[in-house]
């Protein structure tokens, strides 16, 4: 049986990229450069959310805990929608796109959510510095940084085993 072409959704077909190959072998196949661009891409979304969230929370006077909250729920909204983007340009359906990005991108989102929300909550004062104040933005800027270092071993782990952002690969090649 050839499985070097294979057949998607939305009648994509592209040529086998090493994803039948054992762990191992797709492990030294999937490259640093790779899983940093995954990881940008999701970072994208992750920060559109999260600047979006702290600004309107600490604009709002909110607490914490809500600010949190709301960046935390405009990431993952933003993430998703920026994989469904791209994903849709390939001609796929609503539901089935918003499918791929929740296969593609939970998993980083979340421990991107999880690092960046800490390392603000552990910045003294970033919380409640204001958006005027540089504390507050060379703090986000950190822990978007620091989100972004963790999570790219984390997304080249998951590639290399077919999940995460590779669920995506086949729709970006598409065309």
């Amino acid at each position: 049986m050839d499985h070097s072409i294979h057949n998607h959704p939305g009648g994509a077909a592209h040529t086998d990229h090493g994803h039948h190959r054992p762990a191992s072998a797709a492990a030294t196949a999937t490259s640093w450069a790779m899983a940093a661009q995954a990881t940008l891409h999701c970072l994208t979304g992750c920060a559109i959310g999260e600047v979006l969230g702290m600004v309107i929370g600490t604009a709002l006077g909110w607490p914490a805990l809500p600010t949190v909250v709301l960046a935390v729920a405009l990431a993952f909204v933003f993430g998703y929608a920026l994989t469904m983007r791209g994903v849709l340009r390939a001609g796929v359906d609503v539901r089935t796109a918003l499918k791929v990005a929740l296969a593609a991108d939970t998993v980083s989102i979340a421990v991107m959510e999880f690092l960046d929300n800490a390392v603000m909550l552990a910045v003294p004062g970033a919380m409640e510095a204001g958006l005027t104040s540089w504390v507050f933005w060379a703090s986000l800027a950190f822990a978007l940084l620091v989100a972004f270092v963790l999570t790219t071993p984390i997304n080249r782990w998951l590639i290399s085993r077919g999940k995460g952002h590779a669920v995506v690969h086949a729709y970006h090649h598409a065309h």
